[in-house]
């Protein structure tokens, strides 16, 4: 380049290595400050660098609280309620076949009722007609029935009433 100089004068520069590699001098880790510690950079190179020591938070630990009072009587009631709904269900499956039979006992009580409601009527209405054509006014004549007729009427809700009966 410059013809008077006897050699070539060049500076170091990513695309020109220099001849002889660098040398860094050796730290011994006793003479590490604290917070420097080596990381390695993202080009794979490891050098010593400022570091943020993160402590591990330490959770507070707290005395056992006791346990409620409702706690423990929800605790003590849950089996006993539990056991009695048990011992209802066996002492319905025990109870079963009677209740079969009581309920068909009721539907035929039930039937009696109300063939006794149908009969009864019947019956006094057959009795009263057999006894009515023998006695009584008319007699031998089909008819011996008497007919009430009432006439009621009454003004307003609340009013008092009137009526008339006529026997026949």
């Amino acid at each position: 380049m410059y013809p008077d100089t006897p050699h070539q004068i060049t500076t170091p520069t990513p695309w020109n290595p220099p001849q002889t590699p660098i040398r860094q001098p050796m730290i011994l880790p006793a003479e590490i400050p604290p917070g420097v510690d080596w990381v390695t950079l993202p080009n794979g190179v490891r050098t010593l660098a400022y570091t943020h020591s993160i402590a591990p938070q330490q959770v507070p630990v707290t005395a056992p609280q006791p346990v409620p009072a409702w706690a423990k009587t929800t605790a003590l009631l849950a089996p006993t309620v539990g056991g009695g709904i048990a011992a209802g269900g066996i002492g319905l499956s025990y109870a079963a076949p009677g209740l079969i039979a009581m309920s068909h006992a009721l539907w035929s009580a039930a039937a009696l009722i109300v063939a006794a409601v149908v009969a009864v009527p019947v019956l006094l209405r057959t009795a009263r007609r057999s006894l009515g054509s023998r006695t009584g006014p008319g007699a031998g004549q089909g008819g011996g029935a008497t007919h009430i007729t009432q006439n009621i009427t009454a003004t307003g809700l609340f009013g008092r009433a009137n009526g008339t009966i006529n026997h026949r």
